[in-house]
């Protein structure tokens, strides 16, 4: 113990002597730390955050049904395979032919809530539909039928196999906003599920619906084989534009934050290796004398790499909670939200950042095992 505590204190006395050298080295490893600790952290981060944004641009998996229609139940037994952290949103459609204008439109019927969190590209100038007997046009309908927000207009539905003197069913909406996606969706009418099934009957039948999964591409790809083995009546799939685009970005931005790293602690040990080889050289009359009187090369070795380990572990921490700082920062700037922190990156930084500062020590060491003590005790 006494042996230690001596061997502690003549590491520390031999850095605080060369203050600025060491204060360089410090400053060097706490950088390298600290943007090795904010990278990996954004690395993990990243497909979350990434995640998060592409989810505006609407749903990553659409299910389609293997017969006619699905319903409700199986829906919802498609969607519980789906881990809840994950899951967006599941927005369910169905679509039937009405008359506006004595003109043949194509009205969906859906959950408008569900449809805020699975396209919220969707622009819609004026309200969205919150009652009964509301709806929102497409930009093309609207303009075609000439119609605008506040308008009242009336939509007619005829049954299948209707006689020819049966009335059709007929509902008179409010419209309360025209809907802008520079898509196909402009060429909808949008109303409540329920609206939907008073026009058309047949409560409970979905045609199609969309569903948005925050996860990797792996679990996107589990996720689809699972629900078409487990839910017969339901067919998935991706949307192959947004899954490949998603995966394509995040692989090569991790790739990006990868490479920046390794290059980061390579300029780090260049650093650390290049001030360390000038201390060997500061020290190197005290090498030689020591060496004249007995030292052994393995404990001059054992003093640097300890200086060398205890700049490590210094640095390693300062850079911990700098890297944090910086993580958090890259994050609320570019994406907006914050991060959570990870208490297993501290140690990993710390341990990193001594086998960086060891490695960077060899050099500058295995230069002190070199040091003959006759020629430097004469000058040479």
């Amino acid at each position: 113990m006494k042996n230690r505590r001596m061997f502690i204190r003549m590491i520390t006395a031999s850095l605080m002597r060369r203050k600025s050298r060491m204060i360089i080295a410090l400053l060097a490893i706490a950088i390298g730390a600290a943007i090795l600790s904010g990278l990996v952290t954004i690395y993990y981060d990243v497909p979350r955050q990434m995640g998060a944004e592409f989810r505006n641009y609407g749903a990553n998996m659409i299910l389609t049904p293997t017969g006619n229609r699905f319903t409700y139940n199986e829906l919802k037994e498609t969607t519980d395979i789906i881990k809840s952290n994950e899951l967006v949103g599941a927005t369910p459609f169905r679509y039937e032919t009405v008359r506006m204008h004595e003109q043949p439109i194509l009205a969906a019927g859906t959950d408008m809530e569900s449809v805020k969190k699975t396209s919220p590209y969707w622009l819609v100038d004026g309200e969205w539909p919150k009652n009964e007997n509301e709806i929102i046009l497409g930009k093309k309908i609207s303009d075609s039928l000439e119609l605008k927000e506040g308008d009242t207009v009336t939509v007619s539905f005829t049954p299948e196999n209707a006689a020819k003197d049966q009335e059709d069913n007929v509902l008179d909406c409010k419209v309360t906003g025209i809907l802008n996606t520079g898509g196909s969706e402009e060429d909808y009418i949008y109303m409540s599920m329920s609206d939907l099934e008073k026009l058309a009957g047949a409560e409970g039948n979905i045609d199609l619906a969309e569903v948005s999964i925050s996860t990797s591409g792996e679990k996107l790809n589990k996720y689809v084989s699972d629900i078409n083995d487990k839910v017969a009546e339901v067919s998935a799939g991706l949307v192959k534009r947004v899954t490949a685009s998603e995966t394509t970005v995040l692989s090569k931005l991790q790739a990006l934050v990868f490479l920046v790293t390794v290059i980061v602690l390579a300029l780090t040990m260049i650093c650390v290796a290049t001030t360390m080889t000038a201390v060997v050289t500061e020290r190197r009359k005290e090498i030689g004398l020591r060496k004249a009187i007995g030292a052994s090369d393995s404990s001059i070795i054992k003093e640097f790499m300890g200086e060398g380990i205890l700049l490590g572990g210094l640095g390693g921490i300062v850079g911990s909670l700098i890297g944090f700082a910086f993580a958090q920062t890259v994050s609320i700037n570019v994406f907006g939200s914050s991060i959570s922190f990870r208490p297993l990156l501290v140690p990993i930084t710390i341990i990193v950042s001594i086998v960086v500062t060891g490695i960077a020590c060899l050099i500058p060491i295995r230069t002190t095992t070199k040091i003959d003590p006759a020629l430097v005790l004469k000058g040479e």
